[in-house]
């Protein structure tokens, strides 16, 4: 297979793009959801479900398509993933009704997977020297953050300038792009074949487990912790990953090798990315929250607002994470920026009805830029065991937990919060102080969890030894292991 040398930085690009779109759709979202549950008429059960609808194949998905992107061409299936997310964001644009735009949301979610499952996979192939590795994970890493802070800005000038509708129809040009650009860049892997790893009752047993733990946990709010409901479909869920993990044990051909949890820094860099980011994002959705429905910020307002934490962590991911990670190790870089989340999760648990911006909520937005240092780091030690053969379920692999830490940690941020907000209010107190009381303990539990992380860096990961530049793809992980 020919490939220039040089073609690997635009097929970076086009990555990036991927990650971009993916984190653009979740965080312009947000802010759009009033505007769409008055125009489409969505009830208050049914609005969660703009986010739900796409959390649950998306994070359902991702280790199948993770494998099936090393059996059948991970440039394969980054093109399906791309073009089915493309065309439901044009569904999704021109819905007209809850149950059309919750389709094109699930929709969303499938392509989603397909596509982000396999990018991680396809940049540590292209990227062998360590150091230009950094740096490819740096930009990959930025471009999440810069869609972020895209997201929020661009979510509130398009809510309130034109409508609703084309928070989605701006991921059709981006994803046709994407496409075009892909089928020029990234170079053709024909992957291993299906008989090397078609594992069909072993992706129903995780597919249908993931999924179903998923939703299990995003209607937690509507059922409770201890209800029937939970319990019940919870414990099928955990049944159908302990049948999934056995039957990996046993199959010939198993669609996840046990093999690549042998490596301390992938089992801990997992471990600490679902708990890192079942903080990290349930700050984003409760800060905006926190914003419009007490402060009474806009849309636009509340995106302007949070600008300074996208910005900061996409800097420090871009220009200063991969040269700290060179000198220190990623397990160090990744502790330090723990340190500054924990410190902003701890602030924001003493906000106040009236809280001032340049006060009280800046000094947060630049503690978050931690997250510069964080994100890059767990996607260096996540991808560290990885075989070339095996890089695209390393890669599904840690965007399962990524996604599961993210809904899990709305799902039960989101719900101790209404919980506390409803003891305060039937206490007596004011709908402000009620919602600033819930939001609080939020945060406080944001603040346990990134603490839990900081405890599983410190114990579990350790630093990679030194490898030589010129090691092929296989060694060099293997010295990381």
């Amino acid at each position: 297979m020919s490939y220039v040398r040089n073609s690997r930085w635009t097929a970076l690009g086009v990555l990036s793009a991927t990650g971009l779109m993916t984190v653009l759709d979740g965080s312009i979202v947000t802010v759009a959801m009033p505007a769409i549950q008055q125009d489409l008429g969505f009830s208050g059960a049914e609005l969660s479900w703009i986010v739900n609808a796409y959390l649950i194949p998306f994070g359902g998905l991702l280790l199948l398509a993770g494998r099936l992107g090393d059996l059948i061409g991970r440039r394969t299936m980054f093109l399906a993933g791309n073009a089915i997310f493309t065309a439901a964001s044009l569904l999704a644009g021109a819905a007209t009704g809850p149950g059309v735009l919750i389709a094109a949301r699930f929709l969303q979610g499938v392509g989603s997977a397909l596509a982000s499952a396999v990018v991680l996979g396809i940049l540590v192939t292209l990227f062998t020297d360590a150091g230009e590795r950094g740096r490819a994970i740096a930009i990959f890493s930025f471009t999440g953050a810069a869609g972020a802070s895209i997201g929020q800005v661009l979510g509130g000038v398009l809510t309130d300038g034109l409508s609703w509708p084309w928070i989605f129809f701006v991921n059709v040009p981006i994803g046709v792009i994407t496409i075009a650009l892909a089928l020029m860049a990234l170079p053709a892997d024909r992957g291993a074949g299906l008989a090397a790893g078609a594992d069909i009752a072993g992706a129903v047993l995780v597919t249908a487990g993931l999924m179903l733990g998923i939703y299990t946990v995003v209607k937690v709010e509507e059922y409770g912790w201890l209800a029937a409901h939970t319990l019940g479909l919870g414990a099928v869920s955990l049944a159908l990953l302990a049948g999934f993990v056995v039957r990996q044990a046993t199959a010939k051909a198993p669609l996840m090798p046990l093999r690549i949890l042998r490596s301390r820094n992938v089992v801990g860099a997992n471990l600490a990315q679902m708990l890192a980011l079942s903080g990290m994002f349930a700050f984003q959705v409760l800060v905006a929250l926190y914003m419009q429905r007490v402060l009474g910020y806009g849309a636009l307002e509340t995106g302007l607002a949070m600008l300074p934490a996208a910005v900061g962590i996409g800097s420090i991911s871009l220009f200063v994470s991969a040269r700290l990670s060179a000198r220190f190790g990623a397990r160090t870089v990744l502790i330090s920026g723990l340190v500054l989340l924990i410190a902003a999760m701890l602030l924001l648990t003493r906000v106040t009805v009236d809280a001032g911006y340049v006060t009280h909520l800046l000094p947060v937005m630049v503690l978050i830029s931690g997250g510069g240092l964080v994100l890059p780091a767990l996607a260096t030690l996540g991808m560290s065991g990885a075989r070339e053969s095996d890089a695209g379920l390393a890669s599904g692999l840690f965007n399962t937990t990524q996604q599961v830490g993210m809904a899990i940690g709305v799902a039960m941020l989101s719900t101790m919060a209404a919980s506390r907000t409803g003891e305060l209010l039937t206490a007596g107190a004011g709908q402000a102080a009620a919602l600033t009381g819930g939001y609080r303990l939020a945060f406080g539990i944001s603040a346990g969890l990134l603490v839990a992380a900081f405890a599983v860096a410190l114990a579990v990961l350790r630093r990679p030894a030194p490898v030589a530049a010129d090691l092929p793809v296989a060694e060099e992980k293997a010295a990381a292991v």
